[in-house]
């Protein structure tokens, strides 16, 4: 009898591969349905912010890329 406890008795099933992945499916729509999903100004103005900080950040690699290659070309020329 224990033996059957441990085992899971024989009147427990587990649910099919199919009935899982049919149940995680229903799962998700039900977590998509309660997310809060951003208006479309709200949309607008973080793509905006992202976009701004992206071409800023990109600029500053740029003028730091460029100063540090002149740095070390003129000290590599001097080494010459």
């Amino acid at each position: 009898m224990a033996t059957e406890a441990l085992a899971g008795g024989q009147g427990e099933s587990r649910p099919g591969r199919i009935a899982r992945v049919i149940q995680f499916f229903r799962d998700v729509r039900n977590e998509l349905r309660k997310v809060t999903w951003p208006t479309f100004d709200e949309l607008k103005k973080a793509t905006t912010v992202i976009i701004i900080f992206v071409a800023l950040l990109g600029i500053v690699i740029g003028l730091m890329d460029a100063a540090f290659q002149f740095v070390f070309v003129k000290a590599v020329a001097k080494l010459f």
